[in-house]
């Protein structure tokens, strides 16, 4: 374990890379994951593709949750090791794993019963709809697994160990590769399931996912036999989870709130639209993959800093992943901007999906910096145990500006899908700058001018 405290004395530049890549390499597979499931359900059919991005927003509420949990714990685990109270971050550790449990089965629950007025509202019905279901149904009956490998990676990451998910991420990924037409054409016994064999191929991934991490974690320090008396609830515990993850969850949500807002909007101008909107949105996962390595460095390392007093290394940290993920996201953007079409004609032959897919992605491509420098604010917030924010920024970004400014340009000003492109453009770049203030301003109120001295390590 980095209890012996490298992660708060070793150079900032190598510790960032050393989490940072082998997150990135994860997300990349967990995000190809994704652009297979698309690229197989563009195959069964227009609807089916429209169908599977119809259920994006819903499916994002049940990676909020889990997301959630796991930053909170993260940043609860973390601290807890760089102030070397190796006690308490086993506590943390321990109570996440039952309490994202426990809420999971809530909000399966919950899930199963909204789905189909969600999607009424979204403007589904008859075949359409009924496929949107049977998709995200079988999602929510492996809400659990989802929720699990969450906080088992939470577990590991605060501890150092962000290789364990990547390895998962990328056998989970190959498998995909196999059970995605397997599931959905049939063969040796298993019927042929449509896009129900999506969702299939995924929750018995997640399966295997949940059995790989229960093992990497058994054998971390945090995990031992005599702990397992922590894993009955602790009410306290909870409330404190709950308090610096609920916010981190909320954002999340927030995403899944602006999906619906946009895809209520893209609704209007029929299923073309809402099918472009979602392969567009997968490509922009792929160009966006550094800032998912970038934020668990951030939230990883400030945590464990902040934890030990290191408040100079905190800053150095924050400002050393901006200036990585803006140089690494200026390729992505590049090369984005240049290849459109013949990026969105990897998923699709329909002409019309691909226009205007392309046509939203040459102005997605002058996003990504916005994007990078505010969700690694957003992390260093939560390492330095200030969540709150996030919650704020979240609805103005995903909920307040999108509503007033897609009318605004789309129907007021008559720009059409033109002014819902060029809305989350405005809106996301006014979210940004916004933060870059915030997070300065928060950091010199929290810091000062000079650092503490770091904690003494206890015997």
């Amino acid at each position: 374990m980095n209890t012996d405290n490298s992660l708060i004395s070793k150079p900032i530049p190598g510790l960032l890379a050393q989490l940072a890549v082998p997150a990135s390499i994860g997300m990349f597979f967990n995000t190809m994951f994704n652009v297979v499931d698309t690229y197989f359900s563009g195959l069964i059919s227009t609807e089916a593709i429209a169908a599977l991005s119809l259920s994006f927003p819903v499916f994002f509420v049940i990676l909020a949750v889990g997301f959630g949990v796991s930053t909170g714990a993260t940043a609860l685990i973390a601290n807890a090791l760089g102030a070397a109270d190796e006690e308490k971050a086993r506590l943390y550790a321990m109570q996440s794993i039952s309490f994202s449990i426990l809420l999971s089965i809530l909000l399966t629950l919950t899930g199963l019963l909204a789905a189909p007025t969600l999607f009424r509202i979204l403007g589904a019905s008859g075949s359409y709809l009924a496929i949107a279901l049977a998709y995200i149904n079988i999602i929510f009956y492996g809400m659990t697994l989802f929720s699990l490998n969450f906080v088992l990676n939470a577990i590991l990451t605060a501890q150092g160990d962000t290789k364990s998910f990547r390895n998962v991420l990328i056998i989970g990924f190959f498998l995909n590769l196999i059970f995605d037409p397997w599931f959905i054409y049939g063969g040796l016994g298993l019927p042929a399931l449509g896009l129900a064999g999506v969702a299939w191929a995924t929750v018995v991934i997640q399966l295997f996912s949940v059995l790989f991490m229960t093992l990497r974690a058994i054998r971390s320090p945090l995990i031992c036999q005599e702990c397992w008396q922590l894993f009955r609830p602790r009410w306290t515990t909870f409330k404190e989870i709950a308090q610096q993850g609920f916010p981190a969850s909320l954002n999340t949500m927030s995403i899944a709130l602006g999906i619906f807002i946009i895809t209520w909007f893209l609704s209007q101008y029929g299923q073309t639209a809402v099918a472009a909107y979602g392969i567009a949105t997968r490509v922009d996962q792929i160009a966006l993959l550094p800032i998912m390595g970038l934020t668990t460095a951030t939230l990883t390392l400030i945590g464990q800093n902040n934890g030990a007093r290191r408040y100079d290394r905190c800053r150095e940290v924050y400002a050393t992943a901006l200036r990585y993920g803006i140089l690494i996201t200026t390729v992505s953007g590049v090369i984005v901007f240049s290849l459109p079409a013949k990026i969105m004609a990897i998923f699709t032959t329909d002409a019309v999906v691909v226009e205007i897919g392309a046509y939203y992605l040459r102005i997605s491509a002058f996003i990504y910096w916005a994007y990078i420098i505010l969700f690694v604010a957003v992390a260093a917030l939560q390492g330095l145990k200030r969540p709150n924010y996030a919650i704020w920024i979240g609805l103005y970004r995903q909920v307040i500006a999108p509503a007033a400014v897609f009318y605004t340009l789309a129907t007021v000003l008559g720009m059409g899908l033109h002014g819902i492109w060029w809305g989350i453009f405005l809106v996301t770049w006014s979210a940004t700058l916004f933060t870059l203030w915030y997070v300065h301003f928060t950091m010199r109120r929290l810091f000062g001018s000079v650092s503490a001295p770091p904690i003494t390590a206890r015997p």
